[in-house]
């Protein structure tokens, strides 16, 4: 997937907050910081060869995305993790009104996110 349409898809308009990428989303972290200048990256299970910078911050765990609830801005599932309990993870610490963006069609829609979007290789869903 590319930046611009990864940009376009989060909707997030304008600087502040966290955007949470998790497994091998966290790639596109650097893509993302420039285009999106003003927001701190948070990824969580990144590949190894993703390495922590001072726009991206880098998590383990093995259950929960460690952040409090309701405060991203948005969430960037990869493809390897789109058919498990992180789906529900990323919908959990997103606002409201905020976008979820998994790597993959196929993704059973998680409680509270309504979809917006799916093709391409994406699902996109909106917190309600």
């Amino acid at each position: 997937m590319d930046v611009q349409s990864l940009q376009a898809l989060l909707d997030l308009g304008g600087p502040g907050g966290y955007v949470v990428l998790l497994g091998s989303a966290s790639r596109h972290a650097e893509g993302l910081a420039s285009l999106m200048g003003g927001i701190h990256f948070v990824g969580v299970n990144a590949p190894p060869d993703v390495e922590e910078l001072p726009i991206l911050s880098l998590l383990q765990s093995d259950r929960v995305i460690p952040v409090r609830v309701a405060m991203a801005r948005g969430v960037v599932v990869g493809m390897e993790l789109a058919r498990t309990h992180w789906v529900a993870e990323g919908a959990r610490i997103l606002l409201k009104g905020r976008r979820l963006v998994i790597e993959s069609e196929d993704v059973k829609t998680p409680e509270q996110v309504q979809r917006v979007a799916v093709g391409q290789g994406l699902w996109v869903g909106e917190k309600e």
